[in-house]
């Protein structure tokens, strides 16, 4: 697996003197930042001058080299699937896709085979074999393709059977105004990448490779902030400009494990989900006009942390701990008692806890005139259960939050595990 770093908006590696594909032959990772250190710090400052003098100053009769951020490598085989526990990437594309009919159990693990295949070369920086050259160029980009299956997949697979309860229909919401036809899904895919076109080159390879086995449902794009872009790695920031993701659980912690990824024996009908996950998809759009209105003041009050850097209103820096019970001398709690990160935190809902991990996206200006955009939020947790659902149901009986979001589209996957050299995602389910 890829080095992972905890928290969101860190910039993952590869271990050094890796050869990095696309780079150039037996060109080594080690060698390509050496050379950025080294003679790519003037090509910077004359890069800076602008204009085609400052481009044609970096050009030598050897290809420049990569930046760290195009050499990173996400690894596709191990214990689990890359795209969980991988650091926040800049761009991102969510696609459900339905087996078309008459399409079975055999048509799908060929699809899954064809899938993890094209995959395993792209996440490599590697063309497939009827490439299309737009990711021509670039190196991997911590490129991430993930799969996972819909409640519908097993009925349609023939493998009711094998169908574990955390797949069981979310429960309605007050706040929820979904549209089914960008809901739910028979097979979902996750791609990200730090690289537009090395994303969108991977979400072109896999629609093609679906042929006539499945069909588009929904596909919905999305932004991160890019690796690189601050000066420190640091949590995301939303379109609410809000720092989101600080109680997030670290993989570090010693129950993250337990948290996230689902354990190893348990029923036999469900093992082949051991070392995988559950993802909640949301398309949650924010009524930013509204939001925007708000004095910041007033902002901070409804999320319960300040803008500026994340910290509690209870004081202290972004990682310190929430002081619930802590008010100013009026006796009013500093932190609402209905902000959101109050409501949110497990301390307020028996310690469950989901490891988010969104997209931002903007579709442009809606017919009102408002923009729509939002969050496409992703979370992973072992049990939708235990993490998403007690969570929700709570912000949904009184978050300050609400009055300004809208959630438009919903969908539960079963995400396998990860995969050995010469096995495809979803085999221990399909070849059973």
């Amino acid at each position: 697996m890829s080095k992972k770093t905890g928290g969101s908006g860190a910039v993952g590696t590869t271990e050094a003197g890796s050869t990095v594909p696309g780079a150039g032959s037996g060109v080594s990772r080690r060698r390509l930042i050496g050379g950025a250190g080294a003679a790519g710090a003037a090509g910077l400052v004359l890069g800076a001058a602008g204009g085609a003098g400052g481009y044609a100053a970096t050009r030598g009769d050897e290809p420049a080299a990569l930046t760290t951020i195009g050499t990173t490598v996400a690894m596709f085989h191990g214990k689990h699937q890359a795209g969980i526990t991988t650091p926040l990437q800049a761009r991102g594309h969510l696609v459900a896709f339905d087996l078309a009919a008459g399409a079975g159990r055999r048509e799908a693990a060929a699809l899954m085979r064809r899938w993890s295949a094209v995959a395993e070369r792209l996440m490599a920086g590697e063309p497939t074999g009827d490439d299309t050259g737009v990711a021509r160029d670039a190196g991997p980009s911590s490129l991430t393709v993930t799969f996972g299956f819909g409640r519908a997949f097993f009925t349609r697979t023939g493998l009711e059977a094998r169908r574990p309860a955390g797949l069981d229909p979310l429960p309605a919401f007050s706040s929820d105004h979904l549209d089914a036809q960008r809901s739910d899904g028979d097979i979902w895919v996750q791609i990200g990448a730090d690289d537009a076109l090395v994303a969108f080159h991977a979400l072109r390879a896999v629609q093609r490779e679906a042929g006539a086995t499945a069909r588009v449902r929904w596909q919905m794009n999305g932004f991160n902030r890019t690796p690189g872009a601050t000066a420190r790695p640091m949590t995301a920031r939303n379109l609410m400009g809000q720092i989101d993701g600080t109680g997030n659980p670290k993989p570090g912690e010693s129950d993250f494990d337990q948290r996230i990824f689902v354990p190893a024996g348990g029923p036999a009908a469900h093992e082949w989900l051991a070392g995988g996950s559950y993802a909640v998809v949301r398309r949650i759009r924010m009524l930013l006009d509204d939001w925007e209105q708000l004095p910041v003041d007033r902002q901070e009050r409804v999320i319960g942390r300040r803008k500026a850097d994340g910290a509690p209103l209870s004081g202290g820096s972004e990682t310190t701990e929430m002081d619930l019970d802590k008010a100013d001398a009026d006796g009013r709690l500093l932190i609402p008692d209905n902000a959101h990160a109050r409501i949110s935190s497990p301390e307020k809902n028996g310690g469950a806890a989901m490891l988010r991990r969104p997209f931002s996206y903007h579709d442009g200006i809606s017919d009102d005139g408002t923009p729509d955009a939002g969050l496409l939020f992703v979370c992973w947790q072992a049990d939708p259960f235990k993490g998403f659902v007690p969570v929700q149901r709570k912000l949904d009986r009184g978050d300050a939050l609400s009055p300004f979001i809208r959630h438009e589209s919903s969908g539960l996957f079963a995400v396998p595990g990860g995969v050995a050299a010469g096995e495809y995602v979803g085999q221990r389910l399909l070849e059973a």
